[in-house]
């Protein structure tokens, strides 16, 4: 099942304070990696935009590494359905 996925964090993305990575985990899928989306000062925002895929209903969790080493940590909830109807 394929699910859309926008990632963004807020900064200033200045040569001295932006973020240098975020990573994408889906914790219930058989390979939890999902994808790591690189920036630099040049991107200008922190964002991206994709679909991933997903095995079931389970935490989507999103890592943002800064350029001074600090890391903060985010997850949402993704519920997946079947044959696309159903709650």
């Amino acid at each position: 099942n394929s699910v859309p996925l926008t990632v963004s964090v807020e900064s200033p993305m200045s040569e001295d304070d932006f973020v240098e990575a975020v990573t994408v985990l889906a914790t219930g899928n058989p390979n939890i990696d999902v994808a790591t989306f690189q920036f630099s000062p040049a991107s200008g925002q922190a964002a991206a935009t994709t679909r991933i895929r997903l095995a079931k209903t389970q935490d989507v969790v999103a890592l943002a590494r800064m350029s001074d080493g600090s890391v903060y940590i985010d997850r949402a909830e993704v519920k997946v359905t079947l044959g696309g109807c159903g709650g």
